[in-house]
């Protein structure tokens, strides 16, 4: 039943693919260094995903929808033993991601530019020590609810390519998929949510620099929350 769910739900979760133009040292350093740093998801996916990146690494995490690469940058940084994988589609923010490496190189990190569900099902059970999501595009409309990266099939996924003890972080401003996140990792028997007091979702996580998004929403007056579920 979990295999049918994920054929099923292969729809692009994300919006459009490319903003305004690059800045030409943007441009310069994306051609130059994203090449190298991407996942061929042609051949199959090694048994153990340390060997992916280009320095010893103990263990994998996986950020989807790194947006600019702040978050995702800075985390490479503080643990140089874990890698990581950054899943972006949109052009612009691989742009900037290829920028702050051209500053500050990371070699305990790879990329990759398309649907994060491809890569998901390209990954070996039981890969993965923690997945990222953070400040996903809420896709408000009910039309479009079936968009929203939290869903049945895509929690089967996590739940598949997650070692027991393994972590998957929410975060979002956007209440009512706040709730609907609460209620998917709820229901789902693979998922534990362990927060015993609201203190516990309303605090950054340990070294979180903040987005740009974040911070517009405080701005406008709304709450973020911090959720995080563990896999049983």
């Amino acid at each position: 039943m979990a295999e049918e769910r994920r054929k099923r739900a292969t729809e692009a979760f994300f919006g459009r693919r490319r903003g305004k133009s690059l800045r030409p040292a943007q441009a310069e350093a994306a051609a130059r260094l994203l090449p190298g740093l991407m996942l061929d998801l042609g051949s199959p996916a090694p048994d153990d995903l340390t060997g992916l990146f280009g320095v010893p690494v103990d263990g994998v995490r996986l950020e989807i929808g790194f947006g600019g690469g702040e978050h995702l940058h800075l985390e490479a940084g503080r643990n140089p033993t874990t890698g990581f994988i950054g899943v972006e589609p949109f052009v612009n923010g691989m742009a900037k991601m290829a920028s702050l490496l051209d500053e500050e190189p990371r070699g305990n990190l790879r990329l990759y530019d398309d649907d994060a569900t491809r890569l998901l099902d390209w990954l070996p059970d039981a890969s993965l020590d923690g997945i990222d999501l953070f400040y996903p595009d809420p896709w408000p409309k009910k039309k479009h609810w079936k968009r929203r990266f939290v869903n049945e099939a895509n929690m089967d996924r996590f739940a598949r390519v997650l070692k027991k003890g393994g972590v998957f972080r929410f975060a979002s401003d956007i209440d009512t998929y706040v709730d609907w996140t609460l209620l998917a990792c709820r229901k789902h028997e693979a998922f534990e949510w362990r927060a015993a007091s609201a203190e516990d979702w309303r605090t950054p996580y340990e070294g979180w620099p903040g987005t740009r998004y974040e911070a517009k929403a405080i701005r406008e007056g709304r709450t973020p929350a911090y959720l995080t579920f563990l896999r049983g």
